[in-house]
């Protein structure tokens, strides 16, 4: 005789799966509020947030899923919970909105990266497992009048629970929400559900924005001088605090040490992950007036290089891709053998985005020239596959994604080599500029995306918001080297002597134009780099 479990109300089965979420799914949240808050001197609040989380958590998911829906939506939170547990617990992220875009626009590659037996472990026993429990639970039915006004008294009861808790402890959640507001960005799965409807929010449903063309009026003056051949690498998470160029006492940077770069250890990106500093740092918009929408909805300084008629443009990727700031330009794709021609085991390498730019020019010989190469760079969080074993300086390295399970001094030397080895590509970069010099006016610029968490606080990797992430995420690697063509060009004296102030994505797009001599009415000159 086939055995059934017992039938419950979709009532119990809710508040069963919340308990349940809250007890497993929530071990970065306590641990975190635990550190604010000591167990042993606040015991009472300490169980009185666990409360909350389980009553708002029952209560969110009674208000948003319909009878009809119960289990396909109970077992896509619980899967989907057990992951953000893993990513929480593991990395220390906070799954918001950027991360969730971030998330979306990650290459297959790169996510592989990230897959990892503990992941398994996480999945099958957080996730897999409860799905089944909750798919096989008969739950029993009642006519819909009933079902509302039950629902409505449960929800009722777990309001009055959620308020009663609050004032119990008010004195600690005054504090907890005034000063410590970071701590609920760990609560699972109640934050990512919320990160995850504004994300839609944002994408589909918020009010369209017309496109807006600029810079439509962009003109170059002939100025008699050789044409411009620039090559802009955007790096990834390159953190500046670990570039010997910046006093590190490590050398990472053995190779551009001995050229004429000028080198700015006062650099900061405008996001703290890839999918919102890339467009960012191409946008019109400084970062206190930027967003995802109107990034997407507006041109961005390669538009208005185009506008010209005067600018060769290429972009080529070894990363995820170019986050829609290449839509209207050659884009080349270089994370597969398929173009990329130096690849080894799967890692295609950054040096192999420089084979093949010699046609590119000589096609498009007398013009002025911009050529983006998108790093695969120091991404995490196997930072020893980005550098060949020639690179490997600093032993032992740590050749696990599993982070935690890592020494530090492990990951920062994997960290460390994979920069020594992009100091290797900017090197070649230059001297591919170098053969350049008594045709063009060469250059060369360097941003990272974003910085790096190398377990400082038990935090890894990057994405978190920026409000509340560290200085490791935020201020990055960024040098500039210019050819003998510009080396008379007063602007780049000037910049010489200014390099150690304060400079940020937001200057990105006008010190572009300014290099190329773009005049046009979108340029601000305060932001241009050069003046």
């Amino acid at each position: 005789m086939k055995r059934t479990l017992p039938s419950i109300t979709l009532w119990q089965m809710i508040i069963g799966i919340s308990l349940f979420y809250t007890l497993w799914y929530n071990f970065t949240f306590f641990r975190s509020l635990t550190a604010v808050y000591p167990f042993k001197e606040n015991i009472g609040f300490v169980l009185s947030t666990g409360i909350v989380i389980w009553a708002l958590t029952a209560f969110v998911l009674l208000l948003l899923t319909p009878r009809i829906l119960l289990k396909p939506v109970l077992i896509t939170v619980t899967v989907f919970s057990s992951l953000g547990a893993y990513f929480m617990d593991t990395y220390h992220v906070v799954l918001d909105e950027s991360m969730l875009r971030n998330a979306l626009q990650t290459n297959l590659s790169e996510s592989l990266d990230l897959v990892t037996p503990k992941l398994f472990i996480y999945i099958i026993l957080l996730g897999l497992l409860p799905a089944i429990v909750i798919y096989r639970t008969p739950v029993s039915t009642m006519s819909f009048r009933r079902s509302l006004i039950r629902r409505f008294q449960i929800m009722s009861i777990l309001l009055l629970v959620i308020i009663a808790a609050l004032f119990a402890y008010s004195k600690h959640y005054t504090s907890f929400f005034r000063e410590h507001r970071p701590l609920r960005y760990n609560t699972n799965p109640l934050y990512w559900i919320y990160s995850s409807g504004f994300y839609l929010y944002k994408s589909y449903f918020d009010q369209e924005i017309p496109f807006r063309a600029i810079g439509t009026d962009a003109v170059i003056p002939d100025d008699g001088k050789p044409p411009r051949l620039v090559i802009m690498v955007v790096g990834e998470a390159a953190r500046a605090d670990h570039f010997s160029l910046n006093g590190y006492q490590r050398e990472t940077n053995p190779t551009l040490a001995h050229d004429d770069i000028i080198n700015f250890p006062q650099m900061y990106s405008c996001g703290t992950s890839t999918a919102y500093s890339v467009p960012c740092m191409f946008s019109v918009y400084t970062r206190d007036t930027y967003s995802y929408k109107k990034a997407i909805s507006t041109e961005n300084v390669i538009d208005v290089l185009k506008h010209t008629g005067k600018v060769a443009l290429l972009w080529r990727d070894n990363n995820s891709d170019s986050k829609g700031v290449a839509l209207r330009i050659p884009h080349e794709d270089y994370r597969t053998p398929k173009q990329n021609t130096i690849c080894v085991e799967g890692e295609c390498r950054d040096i192999g985005m420089l084979v093949g730019l010699d046609d590119f020019i000589a096609k498009h010989q007398g013009k002025d020239i911009l050529i983006v190469l998108h790093q695969m760079g120091n991404h995490g969080p196997a930072y020893y596959k980005r550098y060949t074993k020639d690179f490997e300086k600093y032993t032992p390295v740590c050749k696990s994604s599993q982070l935690e399970e890592c020494k530090r001094e492990e990951i920062v030397n994997a960290y460390d080599n994979a920069l020594r080895y992009t100091d290797n590509f900017l090197a070649k970069t230059i001297d591919l500029l170098k053969h350049y010099d008594d045709r063009y006016r060469t250059a060369m610029l360097y941003m990272s995306d974003h910085g790096e968490s190398l377990g400082e606080k038990g935090i890894y990797l990057h994405g978190l918001p920026y409000f509340m992430a560290p200085d490791a995420q935020k201020h990055i690697g960024a040098l500039f080297w210019f050819g003998k063509g510009f080396r008379d060009d007063p602007r780049i004296k000037a910049l010489a002597t200014k390099h150690t102030h304060r400079f940020s994505h937001d200057n990105l797009f006008h010190t572009l134009l300014g290099i190329f001599d773009v005049q046009t009415k979108v340029y601000d000159n305060k932001l241009d780099m050069l003046q």
